[in-house]
């Protein structure tokens, strides 16, 4: 497995070789970069972060990665997508990924789209601020008893590898995930029964937090307060035989991943 990095050097970089994989310096804005990287690869695993490229640098990249994919060959693209599937929601981290999608499908490349929702990490990884994100302001905004299709990282790796192998079955293919439905408040009971204590809240203000990520955040919860996503937990759970629940995950002690 190759893996791509802008800074081959960095930790994380390290940690993808410490876990078997050859890593390689690639931009996704260098489309001669990702053709260079490419060549000879069967398959291609395409993810984008808008909070890093922004909206329209997000779906630069995107097109690039398929562009680059149909050039060389490559014989299967997996997606990570996000939310609904839906146009018009507003939220500018959903949409762009419609407009990559259309990209990908355009291109001819084989593809399969992996749509989850919401990741249990945002529950846990410091780099989402959990004190201030998911356990103040988006119950806040998305209302503490309004059921949020969660999956863990981990089983969306797994089904991403279940997908590369065997393409005959999801070439041609979106697919909704989520292990489970669940409000804020019954992950919040779950955290206390886990770990014997109270999620940590940081109290913030919904402008402070805005001006600190921008509106993408406030837009996507308001919209899932008002909204239903459609996603089958047992249609997921399918496709690995058995998926990671919200109690579970909060189980698992720091840095264990799935086996």
């Amino acid at each position: 497995m190759l893996a791509l990095t802008r800074n081959p050097e960095s930790a994380a970089s390290s940690a993808l070789r410490s876990a078997g994989a050859d890593v390689a310096r690639c931009d996704m804005a260098d489309t001669d970069a990702l053709r260079r990287v490419f060549a000879g690869a069967y398959g291609v695993y395409s993810v984008q972060n808008p909070m890093i490229a922004g909206h329209d640098g997000e779906i630069q990249q995107g097109k690039n990665v398929a562009d680059a994919a149909k050039a060389t060959g490559v014989q299967h693209v997996v997606y990570a997508s996000a939310g609904p599937g839906l146009r018009g929601t507003g939220v500018d981290s959903w949409e762009s990924k419609l407009i990559i999608a259309d990209h990908l499908r355009a291109s001819g490349v084989p593809l399969t789209v992996l749509r989850p929702t919401a990741f249990m990490e945002l529950m846990t990884d410091k780099d989402f601020y959990p004190p201030v994100s998911v356990w103040h302001v988006m119950p806040k905004l998305a209302g503490d008893q309004t059921p949020i299709p969660w999956l863990a990282v981990d089983d969306l790796g797994a089904i991403a590898a279940r997908v590369f192998a065997e393409p005959p079955q999801f070439v041609g293919t979106e697919l909704p995930l989520a292990a489970e439905f669940r409000s804020i408040a019954e992950c919040r009971r779950a955290w206390r029964a886990a770990k014997g204590r109270s999620p940590r809240g940081f109290p913030m203000p919904v402008r402070l937090f805005e001006r600190f990520v921008g509106k993408d955040l406030t837009t996507m919860w308001r919209w899932l307060a008002q909204n239903p996503v459609s996603a089958d937990p047992a249609a997921t759970a399918k496709l690995l035989g058995e998926i990671t629940t919200v109690e579970e995950f909060l189980a698992r002690p720091p840095n264990v991943t799935r086996a």
